[in-house]
């Protein structure tokens, strides 16, 4: 990579390192542990399904990195999940991942899993299972089996969406076990591999304790068995390769669906070249730049209309094309800038007047129908007397409001920080991005570091003096590191990616990709919904 900052450099070495390590899922024994059965592993089955060269664009790729060290960690959260084409029809596809804990579910996977059923039911996207998974993993099932979001909700999904006319084929490619043989069986078709796969309530070990049967798993659930005796599954394949060509001729079947009919025309290379993209973000916190020359990098022809551009500039609201669609972007301009009344404002921060152009250029996307993309360097609102007696919360709350009742689709891309309620504001986890992505640069928390770890030290010194102890200044400076240092590690891009704060951290380059493929994916969905934003502060 010529011409780019070394520390961009490092920072897209270490998100390729990790993507790396990601891929190797349980690692090389367990991968040739699953070719000496004959089977694909979870993202060669990927591979192999989709529409050779065509984009995968992968959903939850560092989910529950760094989580579960205690039990060996669980790469992916045990699942590869994305957006792809199969027989030209774009869909999602599931694969559970053998290698990693024989595909058992963690609380991460069970979450990750749900994510790819709100992709799509949200976007009406066929989904496509590759089932292969030993089930709830036991010693956590406490925090997988009950709840609201929990394992059970994936079959309330299947329901749903059958009701809602998304196509969903399984393919049992592996153990299908328990609680977990429902999702194949509520599919609209089920596939099995012979000798590979096979579903059961409760397997060979189980039965024997229960009711005393002795059966091998094969005769209890294998692909004879369901294909021709019980009926359960539809046709069985004699590997993984003529499963998964099934699939694909299956899809190619389908009938069109309906359209939101969002606009999109021939696409044009975007303004500002992709290594220039990084060279005009920079990563100094600190450091003002104008978000217009990073836009430009992401939009075709470097080309945007701007909405009210002399007032409200600490955000820039306008209307531009990514690979041809139309989108409308807000997005923190992060250089001082001087209002009309001679005020100065800082950048990265939301001001009254910004908050309330914001708002109504929202209100204008929803009436012409446009996707909104949010692009986030956010500090938060302007506090102070000036701010509240200016009303900055009856402003805040105004954008907040028409963004959470859009209609549209909306799009999130974390550059840079993603601080207190900016986050809400700029269309955050909570508010129902169909896609949330963040840079390698990007911070998310409640507030930035120094000012987190400022605010709990003089919390923990306060109670340190309510109980008599009284602190060194050397004890303060340590105590002040060991803050800021595990404050600065939930910072991390990471930590919200294996988190599902974020669907993923992208490198800059694939940003315009990944905002395409989600337009692409929400054109599926026509919009029935009216705008409506209820009561609205004035």
């Amino acid at each position: 990579m010529q011409h780019i900052n070394p520390n961009w450099e490092q920072l897209l070495a270490k998100l390729h390192t990790k993507l790396e390590e990601v891929k190797q899922g349980g690692g090389e024994s367990r991968i040739a542990k699953e070719h000496k059965k004959g089977k694909l592993t979870a993202r060669e089955r990927i591979a192999y399904l989709i529409d050779k060269n065509s984009d995968f664009l992968e959903v939850g790729a560092f989910a529950a990195d760094g989580m579960y060290e205690e039990e060996g960690g669980c790469p992916s959260a045990g699942v590869v999940a994305g957006i792809g084409h199969v027989s030209g029809r774009m869909c999602v596809v599931v694969a559970n991942d053998a290698t990693v804990k024989a595909g058992a579910w963690f609380p991460m996977t069970a979450k990750k899993s749900l994510r790819a059923q709100e992709i799509a039911m949200e976007n009406h996207l066929p989904i496509i299972y590759l089932v292969d998974s030993a089930g709830v993993f036991l010693p956590m099932q406490d925090e997988i089996f009950p709840d609201r979001e929990h394992f059970g909700r994936q079959f309330r999904n299947n329901s749903k969406m059958s009701a809602m006319g998304i196509v969903q084929v399984a393919a049992i490619m592996g153990s299908c076990v328990a609680g977990g043989a429902y999702l194949p069986i509520m599919s609209d078709e089920a596939l099995i591999v012979d000798k590979t796969g096979s579903i059961f309530l409760a397997g060979s070990y189980l039965v024997k304790a229960a009711i005393g049967e002795s059966v091998d798993n094969e005769t209890l659930g294998g692909a004879t068995t369901h294909c021709e005796i019980s009926g359960v599954t539809d046709n069985k394949y004699d590997s993984d390769q003529d499963c998964l060509d099934a699939i694909r001729r299956i899809f190619a079947t389908l009938g069109e669906n309906a359209k939101a009919g969002f606009d999109r025309i021939a696409a044009k290379e975007p303004g500002v070249s992709a290594d220039k993209l990084l060279e005009v973000f920079p990563l100094e916190r600190v450091k003002p730049y104008d978000m217009l020359e990073v836009i430009a990098g992401l939009v075709d022809g470097g080309e945007l209309d701007e909405y009210k551009k002399d007032y409200g500039k600490t955000l820039i609201c306008g209307t531009a094309r990514i690979e041809g669609w139309a989108v409308g972007i807000v997005a923190n301009q992060r250089k001082v800038v001087k209002t009309a009344k001679g005020e100065m404002q800082m950048g990265g921060v939301i001001y009254s007047d910004s908050a309330d152009k914001a708002a109504r250029f929202i209100m204008n996307c929803n009436q012409r129908k446009i996707p909104l993309l949010f692009l986030q360097d956010v500090s938060g609102f302007m506090v102070g007397s000036k701010a509240e007696h200016g009303g900055i919360i009856k402003d805040g709350a105004k954008m907040v409001n028409t963004m959470a009742n859009s209609v549209v689709p909306k799009f999130t891309i974390i550059l840079g920080n993603s601080y207190g309620a900016g986050n809400y504001a700029m269309c955050g986890k909570a508010y129902d991005p169909r896609l949330i992505f963040s840079w390698p640069s990007a911070q998310m928390a409640v507030m930035s570091g120094a000012s987190a770890a400022k605010t709990l030290l003089q919390i923990k010194v306060a109670s340190l003096k309510k109980t008599g102890k009284e602190i060194s200044e050397q004890e303060e400076k340590e105590l002040f590191e060991e803050i800021t240092n595990k404050y600065e590690e939930q910072l991390s891009p990471y930590y919200a990616a294996a988190r599902l704060w974020v669907d993923g951290v992208i490198d800059p380059r694939e940003t315009r990709r990944a905002i395409s493929m989600g337009i692409e994916a929400a054109n599926h969905a026509p919009i029935t919904e009216r705008f409506n934003v209820g009561v609205i502060q004035t």
